[in-house]
């Protein structure tokens, strides 16, 4: 990839780990100024360590997505640090306990889902979008997944991802001629801690493999290619899309 993102300034969440922690060191490798986010002290800053070994630039904020309050102070550090948010990758999100269906899911599980996975990412979008409107323009791309289109069982984690499409989809709407494009990946199975619990014998594995056409997981450095591109200026004709990175999942 040529390095389309040289000099800016791009944000992730969640990205201490996973599919965020490869966003941020796609971002470093293609020349952007990152600022890593994640509630996980530790982990960001070991994100941030790699981002320097490979001579890229990075700091790292401490945030929860899911309070106003942290999301404004992650702003504010993003624009007295560098002066503008060129790039924001809303990545930060859990996912239910296995087989949580909607009559059997805990209250309070849903509402710390929706918190972080919907609600976090429309706190971020809201002061990032802000900051975008006063300096002419930006590209964002929301975490959702192939659970944002189609169903499943884990009705908390599924209501919010489908959520943050429709919410990608309006923002793309409101903003489009605004120099402001925000489109949405939407991720099959893939290879990351959070996937953990439900691969946690050979059997179970297998079947979420079978999941994929293509016939194997997906890798956070495949994800964090497509976020990088939508976030570039090959992508200028492209918002309010939801990106599948899938094996071919949703084809089937």
């Amino acid at each position: 990839m040529a390095e389309q993102s040289e000099n800016k300034i791009a944000l992730i969440t969640g990205g201490g780990s996973g599919i965020g922690k490869a966003t941020a060191l796609a971002f470093a490798r293609d020349g952007a100024k990152v600022v890593v986010a994640d509630k996980d002290i530790q982990n960001g800053l070991a994100t941030v360590a790699m981002i320097n070994d490979i001579n890229g630039e990075a700091i790292f904020v401490e945030a929860d997505v899911a309070r106003t309050s942290d999301v404004k102070s992650m702003i504010n550090t993003v624009i007295d640090t560098y002066g503008r948010l060129d790039c924001a990758f809303n990545n930060a999100g859990i996912v239910d306990p296995a087989d949580s269906s909607a009559a059997e899911l805990p209250e309070e599980v849903w509402n710390k889902v929706i918190g972080i996975n919907l609600t976090g990412v429309w706190l971020c979008m809201k002061y990032e979008i802000q900051q975008m409107l006063k300096q002419g323009g930006g590209a964002i791309v929301n975490s959702s997944s192939v659970l944002g289109i189609a169903g499943a069982t884990i009705a908390a984690y599924t209501a919010s991802k489908h959520g943050v499409v429709g919410l990608t989809k309006s923002a793309a709407l409101s903003y489009a001629q605004k120099g402001i494009r925000v489109n949405a990946v939407c991720p099959g199975f893939i290879d990351t801690p959070l996937l953990n619990p439900y691969i946690d014998d050979s059997d179970a594995k297998a079947t979420i493999v079978a999941l994929h056409p293509i016939g194997r997981l997906g890798t956070p450095e495949e994800v964090a290619e497509s976020v990088v591109w939508l976030c570039s200026d090959a992508a200028s004709f492209v918002t309010g899309h939801a990106m599948a990175v899938d094996g071919g999942y949703l084809a089937q």
